[in-house]
């Protein structure tokens, strides 16, 4: 794909080609790019309060946190594209963000980095119907002179059943699936509909040893100072955790504490918190932590973390899934997600969702770096969907973990 497939339609190959005309709805006037968090805000809120086709990583409050602890500091600017109707109205927003990479390549993509599972632009619900791949090539136009290339990673194919309006574009599948699954009032019938007998069995036997250590108790975090201690043994549990896999702790730099920090402490309308932070415990020792965003009747898992010591092996990571689920059920919730990334524990509630990603080049270099990108991708992603090479890569870098840590303490 070239420059020219965004800035020339008539000439571009579209992914619409055989879908068939839809009802009319509002058409997009015009574009704006808007290059502060602030000077975007009133668009992005209006589009938040009125019916939106949005994830809740891409509220606003989560993403003006994010480029606030973060994105600043590694030279990410706003580079926000807002859509408008005749009327002037917010029709869209595509929270995006330009950097400066090695030599000087300039690169667009979606604001929240790692800390967005799911990346999505804000649609007005009644404008989805009527957006088509030439609004959408329109729209990208507006950033050429803007960057070298537009990259644009784990995009969901479709969200709350409706279908993700940039899968119009040219597009490629993500490394990784992501993984959801729907609620039902009924917690038992959907854990009895979900596991086998066998598994329940086992399930209720490490419940049973785990209490022989204390009294189990889950909670959700609502008090400051709770909240804070939780934070703090997530950061010690998660970091204790990376190492002994042999993978780096995103969570262990300080703009990143920062991020989580304010997050967890940061209320919403509803009474909670911008990410939730639900814990397991055996007496006073927490073994098990969960956070994530709650909005529109789903419940998107953020981070986890589990104790590294004798209670890891009665599985207290699944123990506090299982009762999250049930709370999600309890609070009237349809669906659950656990994000991008295989792992065997989220097959327990959730099935995988397919996943894509986009390269747009705007110029010569950004041709480069997106068919070097498109390669990189699909070579990742044929590794992590080949179960005895993933399990291999996986089992290597724990053995590099444990030599490694066992020289760090003989030092």
């Amino acid at each position: 794909m070239s420059a020219a497939t965004l800035v020339r339609p008539a000439t571009a190959p579209s992914a619409s080609a055989d879908i068939p005309p839809v009802a009319a709805g509002p058409r997009i006037a015009r574009v704006e790019i808007v290059r502060d968090m602030a000077a975007a805000r009133p668009h992005w809120l209006a589009l938040e309060h009125a019916q939106c086709f949005m994830t809740p990583y891409q509220a606003f409050d989560f993403l003006d946190l994010w480029q606030r602890h973060i994105g600043a500091g590694e030279g990410v600017t706003p580079c926000i594209l807002v859509g408008f109707d005749a009327a002037d109205a917010p029709l869209f927003v595509l929270p995006l963000g330009r950097r400066r990479m090695a030599g000087g390549l300039k690169v667009v993509e979606f604001l929240g980095g790692k800390h967005s599972n799911f990346n999505m632009s804000l649609w007005r619900a009644d404008c989805l119907s009527s957006v088509t791949a030439e609004d959408l090539r329109g729209v990208v136009a507006h950033l050429a002179g803007e960057a070298d290339v537009v990259s644009l990673g784990n995009q969901p194919l479709m969200w709350a059943g409706r279908d993700n309006p940039l899968a119009l574009l040219p597009h490629q599948p993500s490394p990784s699936f992501g993984f959801s699954g729907p609620l039902q009032s009924d917690f038992e019938a959907l854990f009895d509909g979900r596991t086998s007998a066998v598994g329940r069995r086992k399930m209720r036997k490490k419940e049973r040893t785990l209490a022989g250590f204390g009294e189990i108790t889950f909670a959700r975090a609502a008090t400051e100072a709770d909240i804070r201690r939780v934070v703090e043994d997530f950061f010690t549990q998660k970091s204790t955790r990376m190492r002994s896999i042999g993978l780096p702790d995103v969570f262990a730099a300080q703009d990143v504490h920062d991020f989580i920090t304010a997050a967890v402490l940061a209320p919403t309308p509803a009474g909670s918190r911008l990410i939730e932070l639900y814990t397991l415990s055996v007496g006073d020792t927490i073994v098990a932590t969960m956070g994530g965003v709650c909005a529109h009747g789903r419940f998107s898992a953020m981070f986890s973390s589990i104790i590294h010591d004798r209670f890891k092996t009665e599985s207290p990571g699944e123990q506090l899934l299982v009762r999250v689920v049930r709370d999600c059920c309890e609070r009237g919730l349809h669906t659950f997600d656990l994000g991008v990334g295989e792992a065997s524990y989220k097959s327990l509630f959730c099935d995988p969702d397919p996943m894509f990603d986009s390269d747009w080049p705007l110029t010569a270099k950004g041709r480069a770096f997106a068919l070097a990108h498109r390669g990189f991708a699909a070579a990742k992603r044929a590794v992590k969907q080949n179960p005895a090479l993933w399990s291999a890569i996986v089992a290597a870098r724990r053995i590099k973990a444990r030599l490694t840590n066992n020289k760090s303490e003989a030092a």
